[in-house]
């Protein structure tokens, strides 16, 4: 029997020279609504889950064996947004002037091995640069770099001037005016095209900015910034094409006009209030809070000179709400799936989202279905997110019981993707 090899012979191996690769968990969370359940075994070949057993299987002599009989084992999780081609930090508002497509798709490889290296085996890619987010979906699944399955929206739509226009803070004559191709529009025939360039560039969803934001070089921080033709446009041509569509949002006006319009979900929903809640439960709306940014942002806004000045009062007045924003939504009965705007905060701390969503009242158990189940269903696919025979092998664990003690998710200790061992 081979037990706790070396990471570096784990990759080399696991998938290929062994038989099947068992997992011993102590305690196993699948994700479904089952209670943990005690001494468990996954039986993983060719990247899928092929049995889930009750107690400790005996090994042959050709099974790779990892032993987690003190562990909690998980599903891998799943961050519902992410912007894995940046990361917010002093001067990073001259990256756009300084930095190049290469720059910014090797600072993404970086940031991708991180966000897998913490657990998190799949994410939401809301926004981004270059498409670089969209080539690197591409390299991972191609085994050429590490890190998590990815889903991106290719760059954000935006109006002119609003939250995700790229020519926000700079001088006219650096840019030329942004086109629906750039993800800028203005008016519901320019929509429409926007969602077919993002098809064309090869994205699997789409995102809109419908209100002002916090780290736009703009005064608002959330007024509404699409009109309702805009909006329509936007879901129908998304939905002809298979396509969800999620909306950063803050003020209530752009998130009722958005939920009108059909989108399935609504992120940081700051100014939330129970007729926007009401009107997502009625049309099975997620809320994906990203709790994780508004206290770094917050935090951040106390550091004289870490943003242009436009923005930190934004930063300082948004960024501490959306805490309790979730607080009153969960009470509610709000669906929410697990998301915490990676890239504003530094990449690898995906965790801290856990300890925020359980500080506001969550129960452990719930938010690791948030960030396993709950968001598989939003993403719209079935055989992640939870351990199940028949699903991808897909397995993280953490030392200990994080139901009793939330901030365990900070310390993984074995992370499997697609059956293979990245982290052990």
């Amino acid at each position: 029997m081979r037990t706790l090899l070396s990471a570096s012979i784990l990759l080399a191996l696991s998938g290929s020279a062994y038989a099947d690769t068992l997992v011993y968990a102590g305690t196993l969370i699948d994700g479904t609504q089952n209670k943990p359940q005690q001494q468990m075994t996954i039986v993983i070949d060719e990247g899928r889950i092929i049995g889930i057993e009750q107690g400790y299987k005996t090994a042959t002599a050709d099974d790779l064996v990892i032993d987690r009989k003190d562990s909690t084992v998980m599903p891998g999780f799943i961050d519902m947004h992410t912007h894995l081609t940046s990361q917010l930090g002093p001067g990073s508002y001259m990256n756009k002037f300084t930095k190049s497509a290469a720059d910014v798709t090797l600072d993404a490889v970086s940031y991708a091995e991180k966000t897998l290296l913490a657990g998190f085996t799949t994410v939401r890619e809301l926004g981004d640069s270059y498409n670089a987010s969209i080539a690197l979906r591409d390299a991972i699944q191609a085994g050429k770099v590490r890190g998590p399955r990815i889903y991106s929206a290719g760059k954000s739509i935006a109006t002119t001037g609003g939250h995700a226009d790229p020519t926000n803070g700079a001088k006219e004559g650096l840019y030329e005016q942004p086109t629906p191709a750039d993800g800028v529009v203005d008016g519901p025939y320019d929509a429409r095209k926007a969602v077919r360039a993002r098809y064309q560039d090869g994205a699997d969803l789409i995102k809109l900015t419908v209100t002002g934001g916090v780290l736009s070089v703009a005064k608002s921080g959330h007024n509404p910034q699409f009109m309702m033709d805009e909006l329509r446009e936007i879901v129908t041509t998304a939905k002809d094409y298979g396509m969800k569509v999620t909306v950063h949002a803050h003020g209530k006006e752009g998130m009722l006009r958005a939920i009108e319009a059909g989108v399935d979900s609504i992120e940081h929903g700051t100014y939330m209030d129970k007729e926007v809640m009401r009107a997502m439960k009625k049309n099975n709306v997620y809320y994906v809070p990203t709790i994780t940014a508004g206290r770094s942002v917050a935090d951040r806004a106390k550091i004289d000179g870490y943003f242009p000045e436009l923005v930190r009062p934004k930063a300082a007045e948004i960024g501490p709400k959306i805490q309790n924003t979730f607080a009153e939504a969960y009470k509610y009965g709000v669906k929410i799936a697990f998301g915490t705007d990676a890239g504003v905060y530094d990449h690898g701390e995906n965790y801290r989202e856990f300890q925020y969503m359980v500080e506001a009242g969550m129960p452990p158990l719930e938010a690791i279905r948030a960030a396993t189940a709950e968001a598989a269903t939003l993403l719209g696919v079935s055989d992640i997110g939870t351990l199940k025979v028949g699903n991808k092998a897909d397995v993280v664990a953490v030392p200990g019981n994080p139901l009793e003690d939330i901030s365990l998710m900070s310390e993984i200790n074995l992370v499997i993707k697609d059956g293979q061992v990245y982290k052990q």
